[in-house]
């Protein structure tokens, strides 16, 4: 059965063992007694604070426990990952101003920004259960795909993307028909990992003329399973990043005193089969800041909440694609693409991925004075479709 544990260098320690031992505060112990975080994220940011401080002392030099603890903790390459929380709810934004710009210039030139982009968080309500934790393959979809000719065909998706994005995850709960504001937000903010929407972007070109992705990003989501909790990242906040003057200003409601930007470097590596076969290691075609995005964490949860949707806890907020506005920090191939193929360390070269390519994320917080924090990898290798039935 799945265990709740926190990372400890090399080594993750068992928090259903150590509360089993009394090692914790008995509340504590029950809140990670099961498989998932769920029970801890109703409890809100004040119980995570608390566990947090409670695992620390723990491990202290001096800490009463730290003979027992160190018998619970089990070494990271002998673990087998899972997903962190049993989410009902997976909504996905976009977060990045210049992901879409770039990639709706190819429309409109004049116009490339969705008229509500600079209003509001534009989101979408994805597919929960085709989540899935960091190392699960993906399997390429069949679906139906646009021709050159005009015609419409069925078969394997000929262009699969990566998305890089940030994973945010949802505490507490709100009841049906009461809003979030955005002096509450914060509260709201379990942590985060990484998160790559797989997109096939055939399929979603054709059936987003009438209306937003479908069957396009339903396919495959990969989640990483750490999450780095609200709490250890306060040292990494930064201010909203500058909106440009023709923008106007943020809606009211979306307006809140404090930082609510997060500095998180993030970077994806593509690993190919060839790669793997030479020995070789994965390229790193992506390097970008979370600092740089145009929606915050906080306005997220306070548009998502602000009709009277009640987030629960567990809920997945994905934040889009992370795409920078310098060349190397388009988060995704279709970004890339503008510029023409991808050409690789080993001189293949890639538009779209292929089968037996391994997409990597990796990111990390840093900040003058503060010790960095790493989110561990989300990875995922790519499957061939299956065939159709006949």
């Amino acid at each position: 059965m799945p265990r709740v544990g926190v990372a400890i260098g090399d080594q993750v320690l068992d928090l259903r063992a150590a509360g089993e031992l009394g090692l914790l505060p008995e509340d504590l112990a029950g809140l990670v007694a099961g498989p998932v975080l769920n029970s801890l994220m109703a409890r809100g940011r004040a119980a995570s604070a608390r566990l947090r401080a409670a695992v620390s002392a723990l491990l202290a030099a001096d800490g009463r426990g730290q003979a027992e603890a160190a018998r619970l903790l089990v070494p990271m390459v002998d673990a087998r990952m899972h997903l962190p929380a049993a989410v009902a709810n997976f909504t996905d934004f976009m977060v990045s101003r210049d992901h879409s710009a770039r990639l709706g210039a190819r429309k409109n030139p004049a116009a490339p920004l969705p008229p509500a982009f600079v209003h509001l968080p534009v989101a979408y309500h994805s597919r929960a259960s085709s989540l899935s934790a960091s190392g699960a393959p993906v399997v390429r979809p069949n679906g139906q795909r646009g021709e050159a000719d005009g015609t419409v065909s069925f078969g394997p998706e000929r262009r699969l993307d990566f998305e890089l994005e940030l994973a945010i995850w949802i505490a507490g709960e709100n009841a049906l028909g009461r809003p979030v504001p955005m002096r509450e937000a914060g509260d709201r903010l379990f942590g985060y990992g990484l998160l790559n929407d797989w997109s096939a972007r055939e399929i979603q070109f054709l059936e987003m003329v009438p209306l937003g992705p479908f069957l396009g990003k339903s396919m495959a989501t990969t989640v990483s399973p750490w999450v780095v909790t609200a709490e250890a990242l306060a040292p990494f906040a930064v201010e909203t990043a500058a909106r440009p003057g023709e923008d106007g200003p943020v809606p009211a409601h979306l307006q809140g005193a404090g930082r609510h930007g997060l500095a998180i470097a993030m970077e994806v590596w593509l690993e190919t089969a060839a790669m793997r076969r030479a020995g070789d290691g994965p390229a790193r075609i992506t390097a970008t800041d979370f600092a740089g995005m145009y929606w915050t964490p906080a306005q997220l949860v306070t548009h998502h909440a602000s009709n009277g949707c009640n987030l629960l806890p567990g809920d997945l907020l994905g934040s889009g694609t992370c795409s920078g506005p310098e060349p190397g920090a388009r988060a995704c191939l279709a970004e890339i693409m503008l510029e023409g193929p991808l050409t690789l360390p080993n001189g293949e070269r890639r538009g779209f991925l292929e089968d037996g390519d391994a997409v990597v994320f990796r990111a990390r917080a840093e900040a003058p004075g503060a010790v960095a924090i790493g989110f561990g990898e989300c990875r995922a290798e790519v499957v061939p479709a299956p065939e159709w039935p006949q």
